[in-house]
């Protein structure tokens, strides 16, 4: 292998990229996929809001998302990628189906992570008059903490997966890197410092949330 082929200005660039999209998208997916998850929650059977017509059409809707492999779904959402962003390459292309993608599985997680509060505790806010918006703003999301954390960890654990797979549509990064040049020009070093740095960065998170769940647990 030659390792001259390394190019850290690239390399660093392409960190960057990968960074930008994890941030960003992520801040929009905990957004929508909370909204989402509450939504999936309240609706539910024997829940505040309890709609089975509304809570079937948007399971429904979930559960389509979640099933559609992400790199058909880039490519499904184009036209939408293209009026939102203006663009579907580079990071900001690559955020819209990002954030399509993410969403639909972080508030199913979000809805498990609400169902694991002790009932009692909801049922003694109603008690004392409670209104639905404070139930779940000072019951459920703050009973819920640990939950949310873990679910917040695995998913950007996935984002960072999935912005690797944005690199076959040129959304940038460390995945479009290793597929311009570790798969197109065979150049293998190439594609082992990619893995190695997105090996790294899904260390640091995994940590990161562990540290966050077991810190808060505590309290």
């Amino acid at each position: 292998m030659d390792w001259s082929n390394i190019d850290p200005a690239e390399i660093w660039q392409a960190t960057q990229d990968t960074m930008s999209m994890l941030g960003l998208s992520l801040i929009f997916t905990i957004i929508l996929g909370l909204i989402i998850g509450v939504l999936l929650y309240l609706t539910s059977s024997r829940q505040l809001l309890y709609l089975p017509v509304f809570y079937s059409i948007l399971s429904f809707v979930v559960n389509i998302l979640r099933s559609v492999p992400f790199i058909i779904l880039m490519i499904a959402v184009m036209p939408l990628t293209k009026e939102i962003a203006g663009t579907t390459i580079g990071v900001a292309g690559t955020i819209p189906p990002l954030v399509i993608g993410a969403a639909p599985f972080f508030g199913r997680l979000v809805e498990t992570a609400l169902r694991e509060v002790d009932r009692g505790i909801i049922e003694a806010a109603q008690a004392m008059g409670a209104s639905k918006w404070d139930i779940v703003r000072r019951v459920l999301l703050r009973e819920s903490r640990p939950g949310l954390i873990a679910a917040i960890t695995v998913t950007a654990i996935t984002l960072v997966s999935y912005t690797a797979m944005s690199g076959v549509i040129g959304g940038g990064g460390l995945g479009d890197l290793a597929l311009r040049y570790g798969y197109q020009r065979f150049q293998t070093e190439v594609m082992i410092v990619t893995v190695i740095l997105l090996i790294i960065l899904v260390q640091i998170l995994q940590m990161l949330g562990d540290w966050l769940v077991r810190r808060i647990s505590h309290k």
